[in-house]
């Protein structure tokens, strides 16, 4: 049970450690987040909360799958918003998304679904690329770790309990 407890504190810490960096980013850098960039934060901070019921309740059996598959899951979204924003990125100059508005205009104004579909569609603030570390930018980064979260949380889901 105590390695239960410590893998999914550490699933918590390791996020809010990436949320923290990320509002570095957005509040001393002045660096805004674009609608992909918000996304990817909620699948951040559904591992977090998943990581620190995980580590309270020490789940063992069935409740670590669960828990661990969940973590997968939001991993796996979170991977799937960074693959499209990266892809984004990638695109000639010329095939970029226009700039729309804000994400909050968008849910304010528009039914859920359809601001679900304008974000997923892109826009050009979601292909800008404002800060790079080691030549990968934040949706890179994001993309590796999300990665590295699905890959620990399914390990960590079919893992024999000794």
């Amino acid at each position: 049970m105590k390695s239960s407890r410590l893998i999914y504190s550490l699933f918590a810490i390791a996020c809010a450690s990436l949320l923290g960096f990320g509002y570095y980013l957005q509040f001393v850098k002045g660096i805004e987040p674009c609608p992909l960039c918000i996304f990817q934060r909620v699948a951040y901070f559904t591992v977090i909360v998943l990581g620190i019921i995980g580590a309270l309740h020490g789940p063992l059996g069935i409740w670590r799958r669960i828990y661990s598959g969940l973590i997968c899951c939001a991993g796996l979204a979170g991977a799937g918003v960074a693959i499209r924003q990266v892809w984004l990125q990638h695109l000639p100059p010329d095939q970029v998304p226009e700039c729309g508005p804000g994400l909050n205009f968008m849910l304010n104004t528009f039914p859920l679904s359809e601001t679900l579909k304008m974000v997923f569609k892109g826009s050009g603030e979601c292909a800008q690329i404002q800060w790079t570390f080691l030549s990968l930018s934040i949706p890179e980064w994001s993309l590796i770790c999300f990665i590295l979260i699905v890959i620990a949380s399914a390990f960590h889901t079919f893992r024999v309990q000794r």
